[in-house]
């Protein structure tokens, strides 16, 4: 089903040709919501936008346009305002059609995309032998949701983990367990992660301080390029050990993504600079192989190289990501590439991305975005850290919002004078927590930093994942109370739209198609989380004023469908967050 935005625009372009002429076809209609419900419920100042144009008055223009509007089906009679806006208010028959149309859908009316297409999604991506800290909240939190939104919308996509496994830190761990714990690297799980992690620490202190152990280091990256079997045994070892690790995050999180990292590319980095070099774009700079690139500048003022090769012969994250960007578009077919990153990376990947494109290697039909997310800070609005300055675990995090979760759970219970079981405590402590921090960093703009609060997030109040998760609940409540079956409500019943909560629920519940497709477009979830915190306010606020089950019919079933409507956008909103819902809390 066409979005209402979609079908007003539509006979906003009609009426443009009918007016002015077929030049005039593909001008924008300028058609917003209105911002007070005094101006409708949409707004166009298209003829403001024409009037230097045509040389008219606006309100002249205005009133040329809706004599040619044909939107009796849809509106009341449009009305000019001030200078010369068009108001629109949509019919209470053409939103009682809606609703009846929508309540038969299992997709609520949201279509899939028109062209769908293959897209890539690259999110996540820890290092090896590494804890996954909160700074890769982020960006696993972002890239699922995104990749979700995308596979509802009806697109092919491929969530990949450009995880941290090959390079100079593993030639360097290596060595460094040769000499404290070589068992660790001919046997699996030797070592707990955590031991791991300060072996790496200890390694990098001594790599950056000794010299000869630099150099030790470097012999065992050569000794893995070139595949040496021990070398290769115990990175596999190293890899799989930290594999398990990450997996625990992903399942509490209920991410679904495919591994492929650095290493996976390394056989197409000389390839990637010998195609830089008969492109001619290759400069020799001392003893580097590089790019200069066009539109960034040093302090100097001079143009800026991107280093492929180092003069060592080793290759760097450029390199890769360029072999990456490659086998992307060559070997995987993909119509979109997604990066879900930091905005400190911003630079990095304009510069890929415009190597890539003077290389051949990124076609004109294929698109690349850079998706950057800021800083998750502490109360103080300093980095995230614990007490003793370590970044937070991300593991820990998690467990102590759930922690958060069950203290709350079990005061309300206490409360409430209410016995549940442990298996229902265990599971609504879980979703909860979870839900909290996913929605708490899914609802702030991505390109903000946010201050992260457990206190805030967990609050029943405001926009948080337990105030929609309790909104429901709530009609779940109403039928568990009086024993109805949602899914045997008549779906030829009549819908009646009346007072003005009920208007109000109807014409949000019909936005839910365009608010995806904006998220779609413009890959903000915030938007979606906007949307559902106020559909939530806008169904309590009608539950408040419109008895439901205290209604006589017809009323009574066709508040009953607005209730069940909002329970399946509320369920659909929130999956696409990553979020589940809990029919009992």
């Amino acid at each position: 089903m066409n979005s209402i935005i979609e079908q007003l625009n539509n006979r906003f372009g009609e009426a443009l040709i009918a007016a002015f002429g077929k030049e005039f076809a593909k001008i924008d209609s300028l058609l917003f919501p209105a911002s007070n419900p005094k101006f409708g419920d949409y707004q166009s100042n298209i003829a403001l936008s024409l009037a230097k144009q045509l040389g008219q008055q606006p309100r002249a223009i205005a009133q040329q346009l809706i004599e040619n509007l044909n939107v009796a089906d849809l509106c009341e009679k449009p009305e000019i305002a001030g200078a010369g806006f068009i108001n629109l208010t949509l019919k209470p028959s053409y939103l009682e059609t809606q609703i009846g149309k929508i309540q038969k859908d299992p997709r609520l009316g949201i279509e899939k995309a028109k062209y769908p297409q293959k897209e890539l999604v690259d999110f996540s991506s820890p290092n090896i032998a590494k804890e996954m800290h909160v700074g890769h909240l982020r960006s696993t939190i972002i890239g699922d949701c995104i990749a979700r939104i995308l596979e509802f919308r009806g697109h092919d996509v491929l969530r990949l983990n450009h995880i941290g496994d090959w390079g100079t830190q593993f030639g360097m761990l290596i060595a460094y367990l040769k000499e404290v714990c070589p068992e660790a690297l001919i046997t699996a799980d030797a070592l707990d992660l955590g031991d791991l992690v300060t072996f790496y620490k200890q390694a990098k202190i001594r790599f950056d301080e000794d010299e000869a152990f630099q150099e030790i280091a470097r012999k065992e990256v050569v000794k893995l390029q070139a595949g040496a079997e021990d070398s290769l045994r115990a990175w596999q070892l190293l890899c799989e050990q930290s594999r398990r690790e990450f997996q625990v995050i992903y399942d509490l999180l209920d991410i679904q993504i495919t591994e492929r990292g650095e290493s996976f590319y390394n056989p197409l980095l000389p390839g990637i600079v010998e195609d830089l070099d008969k492109q001619g774009l290759l400069v020799e700079d001392a003893g580097a192989k590089c790019v200069f690139l066009e539109g960034f500048t040093n302090k100097e003022g001079q143009p800026l190289p991107l280093i492929v090769q180092k003069s060592d012969g080793g290759y760097n994250y450029a390199t890769t990501d360029l072999a990456a960007l490659k086998y992307r578009v060559r070997q995987d077919n993909v119509q979109r590439i997604i990066y879900v990153t930091d905005v400190g990376q911003s630079n990095h990947f304009a510069q890929v991305f415009q190597v890539a494109k003077r290389a051949g290697f990124l076609p004109d039909n294929v698109k690349v975005v850079h998706v950057p997310f800021g800083l998750v800070l502490g109360e103080g609005g300093k980095k995230l850290k614990t007490r003793s300055g370590d970044t937070i675990k991300l593991k820990d995090l998690l467990d102590e919002a759930i922690a958060g979760a069950r203290k709350e759970l079990a005061q309300r219970l206490a409360d409430e004078n209410r016995q549940e079981t442990e298996e229902f405590i265990n599971n609504v402590s879980r979703v909860i927590g979870i839900s909290a921090v996913k929605y708490a960093d899914l609802s702030q703009n991505r390109n903000s930093n946010y201050i992260f609060s457990y206190a805030k997030m967990l609050d029943r109040k405001g926009n948080t994942a337990p105030y929609l998760l309790y909104a429901y609940a709530r009609v779940q409540s109403i039928s568990r109370k009086d024993n109805i079956n949602f899914e045997q409500l008549a779906g030829d019943a009549k819908i009646i739209l009346e007072h003005e909560t009920e208007l109000a629920l109807a014409k949000y519940l019909l936005q839910s198609t365009e608010i995806i497709s904006n998220v779609e477009r413009d890959l903000l979830p915030n938007r979606l989380c906007e949307y559902l915190y106020e559909l939530s306010q806008k169904f309590n606020k009608f539950y408040e004023f419109c008895p439901v089950l205290q209604s006589d019919e017809p009323a009574r079933t066709s508040r009953l469908i607005l209730c069940d409507l909002t329970a399946r956008t509320l369920k659909l909103g929130l999956s696409l967050l990553g979020i589940p819902v809990l029919e009992r809390m």
